[in-house]
Parts: structure tokens; C-alpha cells; sequence
């Protein structure tokens, strides 16, 4: 049989790689239920102009086609429907379906895939999980739960076994009150310039603003030398102020964002900072706007990003505005994987293997088993009665760390990592705390995988 080539976009795992994930996920959902958020599952597919309403991503969606439907079965464009991009705009129509059910303020998390039809690279695939909270008001959403969803991400990052991440914060308000106040003709043009300037660099943004925000040379500079501010502390505001632009929305903004950095830095010094050139692509955020770099791993752009929408969703009656936060964690977990430095201590969820000494004996493992899984053990017996030093290899090559003996005259565990063996009691014997689940820890190497499918990924 040829080999079969990855489907660049699409990641898959090896069992190690897995359990990592699993356990990162574990750790995400804890957290946000520790913060009293509920969970939530939308449905994949969205009707098509539902998705396309918001923002620049209309190349991204991933439209559904029924392979062998007729011309005339053909939805129309009205009717057409699309994979979710974000889990965003899903949350929006929820909310309006089910806002008779709900109470408010309406606190959930997500976790759950995304389709982005975009070229696949480092940290960027066409199928990916993202973590998403969200708290949703009807009418009113007071401004404290802006610093709190940062502050359960800053929470998210301090638990996981990952290189330091710091969120950036800005406020939309700041940034088109600083547009308005420099005379730029489009501000939403000066918006989309400034959320590129990591990308494309400064000389190309101040072309943008000067084309297309209408900005003139002089004020462009200005603009630029806004977007270098960053910090925590009061400096930010009175380097913002000394640039001498003034605009009663920017004020505002101004007033919010210190507000979120001075009660975060307060809470959790060092997981939030102001970086004023962040203003986010996608049009419906209204204030608090968030994204977070991994240390080393600045190639990847934002991991975890956000913000405030104030009219995302309204069913013309009432108005729910919101602000949430997504974490990638896709893009957090595969490059990590692949490069060394996120490993699990086993490939198995199995703490014990139950030796077989003849297959005459089979059943009595299996009881043997079958005791220890009814005390929260997780176990497997030996595939076949081998030799026992066979069956400690296998269990060794699966990273068990225990095996057990089962015979007439008694039993015995044997700890196959330092060849201690001790007599044990199949309705008392509790292993290590430790060692009753696979661990993951970081490791600062850069040692990969030559039978990682994820390398070739990455270089398709």
C-alpha cells in the first residue's frame, strides 16, 4: 500500500500527543467551571450570511454541498450553510434562540472545533479546537467582568505546563477616538491598518493609513509612534497623552483600558499588560480588546484572543452585549508538541498491567483487574501469557509503570522503573498519587519526534 500523505491543516495525534491535549483541556474546563462559567455546545453549521455579516473572513468559511444533490437541490444563497469559523457568532444566535431560558448575566464556556479554510502554516490550520468564555448581558453588561475574564485566562496560562504567556490588552474606543482625533477620514481603515502591523510592518501601515484611512504623512508618524506603547503601569496613559491628540472617545477608551491593567496588575501582576497597537480584524468589538503571545513562540501570533461586543447580538427588542475570550488551543498545543516540549509521562492511561502466567489463568487477572478499575485504577492485563519478562517489556514500552502478579500463594506489584516488588492486596493497594494518571511537564529542548506526522505538517 503507498503511503498515505498528511492532509496538510488538519492535525492529528500520536497517543502521547493526546493524552497532552486531553489533559490541557482538563485543566482549561476546571478552571472555568472553578469561575462558575456553564458549558455549551453549538452545532457546526451556521447559516452562511449569518457568517459572513461580521468582519473580513468570508474566504475562510468552509460552505456544506451535499455531493450528489441536483441543481435544483441546491439551497439558495439565503438557505446555504456554513462550518463555524470561531465560536463567536454561534453564541450570538444561541443567546437570541434561548434568551427566554437563560439568566443573565449568561456565563459559558465552549470547547469545541472551528473551520478556517486558510492556508495551513505553523499554528494556523483549516481544523482546529479553540476554549472560549463568555459572559453575555441582556441590555447592561457591567465593565468589572472585563477584567475578570482576563484574569481566568491569566488563571488558564499560571496552571498549564506552558512557557510564559502575558495578555495584551487595548480598547477600541482608544484606538478610533486616536483615528478621529488625528483627522483620519476612515477610521474603520485605520483600524484594519493598525491590526496589521505585525504582519505587514510599519512602512507598509503608514502607507495603509495615509491610502486608505486618509490620514495625512505627519499624523501617520503619530499613529505609529501610538501603536509602540505598551506597559502596565501609569506610563501609558502619559505617553498616550503626550503625543497631544485629543478626542472625547479616546478618553473614554483611555479610562477603560487603565481601569483593566491597574485591577489586573493588582490581582495578578505581571499576566496583563497595554499594548496599544492591538485592535482585532473582526469589526463587531466595541471596547476591551485582548491577544496573548507565547515566550519563544512569538512566530505564532495570538494564542488567546477577545474582546468586548456591544451589539453582536439583538433581536431588536432587547440587546445582549458581551465580552469573552478564546484560547487557540490548537495552536498552543501542536507547535509545543512538536517541538519537544510538552510530553506525557506514558502513551496509556494504564497505571497497572495484570501479568497472565498461563492462559488457564486468564480469568483470575481479569478479577484482578476488574478490582482495581472499581477503586478509580486504570488497568489492562497482559495481551498473552508470555514469559514474565516479556510481559514487563510490554509494559514498559507502554510506559506502565506497574505490573502485577496474581498467584495461589498471593499477590505482588512490582514497580518496573526501580524493580522494587512488595506484596499487595488487589482491595487496598493504591499507587502512587502521582502515578495514578500520566503527568505532563514541559521540556525546554528541542528534541522532536522523527515519527511525528505534525513535522510534515509543517513543512508541507
Amino acid at each position: 500500500m503507498a503511503k498515505i500523505a498528511p492532509l496538510s491543516g488538519f492535525p492529528e495525534f500520536l497517543p502521547g500527543q493526546r493524552i497532552v491535549e486531553q489533559q490541557i483541556l482538563d485543566t482549561v474546563r476546571e478552571i472555568f467551571e472553578l469561575h462558575g462559567f456553564a458549558s455549551l455546545e453549538t452545532r457546526s453549521v451556521e447559516p452562511l450570511e449569518q457568517l459572513l455579516r461580521k468582519g473580513e473572513i468570508d474566504k475562510e468559511v468552509y460552505v456544506l454541498r451535499r455531493l450528489h444533490a441536483s441543481d435544483a437541490d441546491q439551497p439558495s444563497q439565503a438557505d446555504q450553510l456554513g462550518l463555524h469559523f470561531d465560536l463567536t457568532v454561534p453564541l450570538a444566535r444561541y443567546v437570541l434562540q434561548n434568551a427566554g431560558h437563560l439568566d443573565f448575566p449568561f456565563r459559558r464556556y465552549q470547547i469545541q472545533k472551528v473551520w478556517r479554510g486558510e492556508r495551513p502554516q505553523e499554528g494556523r490550520y483549516r481544523e482546529f479546537t479553540q476554549a472560549d468564555i463568555d459572559i453575555i448581558g441582556r441590555d447592561t453588561l457591567a465593565f468589572h467582568h472585563e477584567v475578570e475574564i482576563a484574569l481566568v485566562m491569566a488563571e488558564v496560562f499560571a496552571a498549564l505546563p506552558i512557557p510564559p504567556a502575558i495578555i495584551k490588552v487595548n480598547n477600541r474606543k482608544l484606538v478610533e477616538g486616536f483615528f478621529r482625533g488625528v483627522g483620519a477620514a476612515d477610521h474603520e481603515a485605520g483600524l484594519r491598518a493598525l491590526d496589521k502591523l505585525d504582519k505587514v510592518g510599519s512602512d507598509r501601515v503608514r502607507t495603509l493609513l495615509i491610502d486608505e484611512a486618509g490620514v495625512d504623512s505627519d499624523r501617520a508618524d503619530v499613529c505609529l509612534q501610538m501603536a509602540q506603547i505598551s506597559g502596565s503601569d501609569g506610563s501609558v496613559a502619559d505617553r498616550l497623552r503626550g503625543l497631544g491628540v485629543q478626542h472625547p472617545l479616546l478618553d473614554q477608551g483611555l479610562d477603560e483600558l487603565m481601569a483593566v491593567v491597574t485591577a489586573a496588575e493588582a490581582r495578578r501582576p505581571g499576566a496583563v499588560a497595554a499594548d496599544l497597537k492591538i485592535a482585532r480584524g473582526l469589526d463587531y468589538y466595541t471596547g476591551t480588546v485582548f491577544e496573548t503571545e507565547l515566550a519563544g513562540f512569538e512566530s505564532l501570533g495570538s494564542i488567546c484572543s477577545g474582546g468586548r461586543y456591544d451589539s453582536l447580538a439583538t433581536d431588536g427588542r432587547a440587546t445582549f452585549p458581551g465580552i469573552g475570550i478564546s484560547l487557540g488551543v490548537s495552536r498552543l498545543v501542536v507547535p509545543l508538541l512538536a517541538a519537544g516540549h510538552l510530553q506525557a509521562s506514558r502513551t496509556v492511561p494504564s497505571c497497572v498491567l495484570v501479568a497472565v502466567g498461563d492462559e488457564s489463568e486468564r480469568a483470575a487477572s481479569d478479577a484482578v483487574a476488574d478490582q482495581l478499575r472499581s477503586r478509580g485504577i486504570s488497568t489492562e492485563v497482559a495481551p498473552q501469557a508470555a514469559k514474565f519478562g516479556k510481559q514487563i517489556r510490554h509494559a514498559d514500552r507502554r510506559g506502565i509503570p506497574f505490573v502485577w502478579f496474581a498467584s495461589a500463594d498471593g499477590h505482588s506489584v512490582k514497580d518496573i522503573r526501580s524493580g522494587d516488588q512488595v506484596d499487595a492486596d488487589p482491595t487496598t493497594w493504591n499507587p502512587p498519587a502521582s502515578d495514578l494518571r500520566p503527568t505532563v511537564t514541559m521540556d525546554s529542548g528541542q528534541a522532536t519526534d522523527p515519527r511525528d506526522p505534525q513535522q510534515e505538517e509543517f513543512t508541507s
